[in-house]
């Protein structure tokens, strides 16, 4: 009697397992089943908002359904990331995160979410460098030179951002601490009056998003000093790097990767992640990133999730040292 309860409790167990991976092989070969929708935490048209739609087209190609981009701005990007991290973890659900995120970790006290805790990493999408730009009324043509005269000057010269805690607030307190120079933040309300300001000569630097820039560049009213990207950008081959000039090793990078929320199921994510780098690898998607100065890329979650982290602790040097704070 005992042998047949116990094979009977086997043969149970048995088709208890079988029952559930029938189930999962059902559930992933039906998802998706209706429209996924992308968070994106910002209004449109900016430099996430972009991205987000480059990408969900592509992926809506791919997948058989809509991807749908949904913009909650505000709070520095923090009212989209908390909807995100409270959403089902369904796959039907995701956030366009970028530097700004890592940014905030650190920058603002009393977040309602935990970037490493309430989400899962999926993959980079896109990134792209700032660009050190400078009123042409300046006298110096390169990085070296600036650093140079800044030392030269210490406390004379100044620079414009779109505002404090900022990615061109903080990728310049980066600098000033790798080059051991001193330059005066004059924050802006946004990017445009900060660039507006320093085509006026109110201002004397910026480190821009190169997209924003380039047209000012490309024009002569801006002069382009270095990109801070490892390697030279491909909109602007003939302008050095940081860290080929001034600081070895120099890089800091706006970039944009999808998260899911937390105890979204494995298997989703390993199919969201397929569905990412295929989209990346399309022309489509690469033209149009390029065009907005930005490189399509793709990483596994393992690698994000450790490009993140390194991401949140570089930040927060940053914003220790420059003293920013948002509450």
């Amino acid at each position: 009697m005992k042998h047949r309860q116990l094979l009977f409790t086997m043969s149970a167990g048995a088709l208890l397992a079988c029952a559930s991976m029938n189930a999962g092989a059902q559930q992933d070969h039906a998802y998706p089943s209706r429209a996924i929708r992308l968070i994106v935490p910002f209004p449109p048209g900016g430099g996430t908002d972009i991205v987000a739609r480059s990408l969900g087209t592509r992926m809506g190609e791919s997948l058989g359904q809509q991807v749908v981009i949904d913009n909650r701005g505000g709070a520095g990007g923090n009212i989209g990331a908390e909807l995100a991290a409270k959403a089902a973890p369904d796959g039907y659900t995701l956030f366009m995160a970028s530097a700004t995120q890592a940014i905030n970790v650190t920058l603002y006290r009393d977040l309602t979410y935990d970037l490493a805790k309430d989400f899962v990493p999926i993959s980079l999408v896109a990134t792209l460098p700032y660009t050190l730009v400078c009123n042409p009324g300046l006298s110096v043509t390169s990085v070296k030179a600036l650093v140079q005269l800044a030392k030269d000057k210490p406390g004379q010269l100044n620079y414009s951002s779109a505002g404090s805690g900022t990615g061109t607030h903080l990728a310049m307190e980066i600098f000033k601490t790798a080059a051991g120079i001193n330059i005066v933040h004059i924050p802006y309300k946004g990017s445009a009056p900060a660039v507006t300001d320093l085509l006026g000569g109110q201002v004397q630097l910026m480190f821009g998003n190169t997209a924003t820039v380039l047209p000012q560049i490309k024009a002569g009213r801006l002069r382009a000093l270095a990109v801070t990207s490892l390697k030279r950008s491909p909109l602007l081959p003939e302008v050095a790097t940081v860290a080929e000039s001034v600081v070895p090793g120099f890089e800091v990078t706006q970039w944009y990767g999808v998260l899911a929320p937390a105890r979204t199921p494995p298997r989703l994510i390993s199919r969201l992640h397929a569905e990412i780098a295929k989209a990346t690898e399309k022309p489509e998607l690469k033209d149009r990133l390029h065009a907005e100065g930005a490189e399509a890329t793709s990483n596994t979650p393992q690698q994000y999730t450790a490009f993140i982290r390194a991401e949140i602790a570089k930040w927060a040097k940053a914003v220790r040292e420059s003293g920013a704070r948002v509450d």
